[in-house]
C-alpha cells in the first residue's frame, strides 16, 4: 500500500513508524504540511494515490485542516477529521465522553471571569483550570485558593485570545500519583502504561516514570467505550483511578507512543501498522469506524 505520512516534524514516533512500513516493502511518501499547499480540486503530488493518509501533524489546525482535504480527495485517513475535532477540543471531548455515559471528571465550562471564580468556588480547592487546546500537560493549572484563581483567571483574560475566554474547570481527582494511558486501534487496547510522578501532572512529557500496566476488563471496556464516543480510530486514552473506580479525562488523536513503546513488551508501531494495514484493505475504515 501507499501512505502518505502527513507531518510538521518527523520525531521518534514518525521514525518508528516509517521504519516499520518501510521494512514491510510499503511506500511511503512524506508530506511536510508546511511546505505543502491544498487546493479543491486535485490532492498535492505527495497525496496523489495514497491508499492511506496517516495524520501525525503536531499543530492541531494542521491536523484538523490537512485531514478534512484529505477526505475531501476521497483518501482514508487516520484519524478521520471529526475524530480530531472532538478529541482537540477538552470541551467536546468531556460533552462526547458524558453523553456516551464514560465516566469523567466533574466539569463546568465558564464564558467570563466572575462565572469562572464562581465554578471554581462551587468545586472548592483544589481544582483544575485548562485550556480548551493544548496537550503536554502545557497551560494547566492546579488552583488552591481564592487568591489564585483570581490571578489565574484576570492573566487568561488579559491574554486576549478567545480560547482563553472560555474557562474550563474540572473537579481535583486526587489520583494515586499516577495515571494511566492506553494506545487503542478501534477501541481495541494495543499498549498500556502507568504515567507516576511526584508531581500533580503525571504527563510522560513533563518527564514522569512509566512503566508497563496490565488492562483488565474495566479498562478495556472504558477504552472501548471512549473511542466509540469520539469516533474511534487510533487513540490514546487516558484514565485516573479513584475511590469509586476509573474515570477517562483525556483522549488523544494525535497519540504520541513512543515512551509507551520503551515501557511496555509489546511491539507498538509493529501493532499499529497491523491495524493501518487493515483499515487500508477496507477492514477498518475510519469513517465505517465513527459511523
Amino acid at each position: 500500500m501507499k501512505v502518505a505520512l502527513l507531518y510538521t516534524r518527523i520525531r521518534k514516533d514518525e521514525k518508528l513508524l516509517l521504519s516499520e512500513l518501510r521494512d514491510r516493502g510499503h511506500e511511503v511518501s512524506k508530506v511536510d504540511v508546511k511546505r505543502t499547499s491544498f487546493d479543491l480540486g486535485d490532492p498535492p503530488a505527495d497525496l496523489a494515490g495514497a491508499d492511506l493518509a496517516l495524520d501525525r501533524c503536531m499543530a492541531t489546525s494542521q491536523s484538523r485542516y490537512a485531514a478534512r482535504f484529505c477526505r475531501h480527495y476521497g483518501i482514508p485517513v487516520v484519524n478521520d477529521p471529526e475524530t480530531a475535532a472532538v478529541c482537540s477540543d477538552k470541551v467536546r471531548t468531556s460533552l462526547a465522553l458524558d453523553e456516551a455515559g464514560v465516566p469523567t471528571p466533574d466539569t463546568t465550562v465558564a464564558f467570563d471571569t466572575e462565572s469562572a471564580l464562581d465554578a471554581m468556588e462551587s468545586f472548592g480547592y483544589p481544582c483544575v483550570l485548562k485550556p480548551v487546546v493544548g496537550s503536554w500537560g502545557r497551560l494547566m493549572a492546579k488552583v488552591d485558593s481564592r487568591s489564585a484563581a483570581e490571578a489565574l483567571v484576570e492573566h487568561k483574560a488579559t491574554l486576549g485570545h478567545y480560547e482563553h475566554k472560555v474557562f474550563y474547570v474540572q473537579a481535583f481527582v486526587d489520583k494515586p500519583g499516577r495515571d494511566l494511558r492506553v494506545l487503542a486501534t478501534d477501541g481495541e487496547p494495543v499498549a498500556a502504561m502507568a504515567r507516576s510522578s511526584d508531581h500533580w501532572l503525571t504527563n510522560a512529557a513533563k518527564g514522569a516514570d512509566t512503566e508497563t500496566f496490565a488492562v483488565d476488563d474495566r479498562v478495556a471496556d472504558l477504552v472501548a467505550r471512549a473511542s466509540r464516543a469520539v469516533g474511534g480510530g487510533l487513540l490514546g486514552v487516558d484514565l485516573m483511578e479513584t475511590g469509586e473506580g476509573y474515570t477517562v479525562h483525556e483522549v488523544n488523536h494525535a497519540v504520541e507512543f513512543k515512551a509507551l513503546d520503551g515501557a511496555s513488551n509489546v511491539d507498538v508501531p509493529g501493532r499499529v501498522v497491523d491495524w493501518l494495514e487493515s483499515v487500508a484493505a477496507g477492514s477498518g475504515h475510519p469513517e465505517e469506524v465513527s459511523a
